[in-house]
């Protein structure tokens, strides 16, 4: 049988969990909602290691240099410079490999200069967030690789948007930012809607036929368990999409195989609904099965794997001189 590719309409538009541009842009750099959210994870970062106060000191003056030692994608250097610019001010970065740049084991990526008790002090700080956020970007990059403006992070997250951020960097999708970034209706959800109603089917139809998208945020997504499910979905919502022209709806198909995802997709495509919906699959895919992902037909495949339990970048720094 011949693989499918994902679906894909002429002149589609950005998928809507494609939400990195409000976190960041090559043109402007952080956003304010990045750079709070900076704010606070840099804050918790710095207390845990015993850091109440700005840096400062008399000691003599140093150069550090910063090296990769495993290949990969820098992320976080914009989130050392917020640190170094609240907390150590007398410490000064050059960065050789800035945000978004790809490193190979021994490339030098900054030089650190500054006071020798401060720029110790912020050592660990700065390699914990460069190698958290450098590997998260890298594992993204791999995994996107494979399945190209199709991988997408959860909300199952180490350090919130700065996690997002670095998917982001590394060429996935950003999925909500938030839980009030948009809607999401999961099983939960449902259980405590339309309690009127006995079967989780109906409260699916009686919600998606009632819920008023100018309250959903950036897209609605609703969660199925079952192929029946996901396709009285999409029959409803094409109804609605042709009567009040609203955006396409997001269905996630929680824990299907990769078949079942297929079979779903080609029966959409059958009845004539797959052009208004966003098919996202989550729960079970890990990156030895991800071609059979990619093929099945699937906008979205979304999980924690590229951000959650990754393996850090290898980075050291090293006082010059040693």
């Amino acid at each position: 049988m011949v693989a499918r590719a994902p679906f894909i309409m002429a002149d589609a538009p950005r998928l809507p969990h494609d939400r990195g541009h409000e976190l960041w842009t090559m043109e402007d750099g952080p956003s304010r909602k990045l750079l709070a959210s900076m704010d606070r994870w840099v804050g918790a970062i710095v207390g845990d290691d015993g850091i109440d106060m700005p840096l400062s000191s008399n000691s003599e003056a140093v150069d550090a240099t910063i090296f990769a030692r495993d290949d990969g994608l820098v992320v976080g250097c914009a989130v050392v410079d917020y640190l170094l610019q609240i907390w150590a001010p007398s410490v000064r970065v050059t960065w050789l490999a800035g945000d978004g740049k790809r490193v190979t084991s021994g490339d030098e990526i900054a030089v650190v200069s500054g006071d020798r008790e401060s720029v110790l002090t912020v050592e660990r700080s700065m390699l914990n967030i460069l190698g958290q956020l450098s590997g998260i970007a890298t594992e993204t990059k791999r995994w996107s690789a494979i399945a190209p403006k199709q991988i997408a992070s959860t909300r199952k997250t180490v350090w919130g948007m700065l996690d997002k951020w670095a998917v982001h960097m590394g060429g996935g999708l950003t999925h909500r930012l938030a839980k009030d970034d948009a809607t999401m209706i999961k099983e939960n959800d449902l259980a405590s809607m339309h309690v009127d109603l006995e079967h989780h089917e109906q409260r699916l139809a009686a919600f998606l036929q009632t819920v008023d998208m100018d309250e959903v945020g950036a897209f609605l997504e609703v969660e199925v368990r079952t192929e029946k499910e996901a396709l009285v979905a999409a029959m409803l919502w094409s109804q609605r999409r042709q009567a009040d022209g609203v955006d396409r709806l997001v269905i996630m198909l929680d824990n299907f195989s990769a078949e079942q995802c297929k079979s779903v997709s080609e029966q959409m495509d059958e009845q004539g609904v797959r052009e208004h919906v966003v098919l996202e699959a989550s729960g079970g895919i890990v990156f030895d099965d991800l071609k059979s992902w990619h093929e099945c037909g699937l906008d979205v495949i979304s999980t924690s794997a590229v951000n959650r339990g990754v393996k850090p970048l290898d980075i050291t720094m090293l006082v010059n001189g040693l």
